[in-house]
C-alpha cells in the first residue's frame, strides 16, 4: 500500500467507527453478522504503523509529528485490539481520542498540501485575494 492509501483506509476506518459507535452496540464477542469494529481497528492501525514507517526518518519536521501522532493512536488502537469484547463505548471513547483526532487533523492537511495533482483540480480548487471575486 501507499501513503495515500494508507491516509484513506486511516480515513474511512474513523468514518466507520464513527457509525459504528452511534449503533449502540454491547461489547461483545465479535461473532455472528457484522458490521465489527476489529477489522476496520486492526486495518487502521496496520495503515498507522507503515504511516510511521515511512515518514519517521523524514527530514521534513511535519512529517516527523505525522509519524509520532501515528505511533501514539496506534497505540491506542493496539490497546482496542487487545480487549476480548469492543463495543460501541470503548469506540465511541476511541473517537474522542486527542491522539486519534491528531492524526485525522494532521492527515487532512497533509492530503491538501500535497494533492490535488491535476493541473485542472489545481485551478478549480485555487483562490487568489489579490483577484476580484466571481461575480463581483
Amino acid at each position: 500500500m501507499d501513503l495515500a492509501d494508507n491516509i484513506e483506509t486511516i480515513e474511512a476506518g474513523y468514518e466507520a467507527l464513527l457509525a459504528y459507535a452511534a449503533q449502540g452496540r454491547p461489547a461483545g464477542a465479535e461473532t455472528g453478522p457484522g458490521p465489527h469494529a476489529r477489522p476496520t481497528i486492526q486495518g487502521m492501525a496496520e495503515a498507522m504503523a507503515a504511516i510511521n514507517t515511512a515518514l519517521a526518518n523524514s527530514e521534513n519536521a511535519f512529517e516527523q509529528v505525522i509519524a509520532e501522532d501515528c505511533h501514539k493512536a496506534g497505540a491506542a488502537l493496539g490497546f482496542l485490539l487487545a480487549q476480548e469484547k469492543i463495543g460501541s463505548e470503548i469506540v465511541d471513547n476511541l473517537n474522542a481520542s486527542i491522539h486519534l483526532r491528531a492524526v485525522l487533523t494532521n492527515l487532512f492537511l497533509y492530503s491538501e498540501a500535497i494533492g490535488p495533482t491535476s493541473e485542472e483540480d489545481t485551478r478549480s480548487m485555487s483562490y487568489d485575494a489579490t483577484q476580484p471575486k466571481s461575480g463581483s
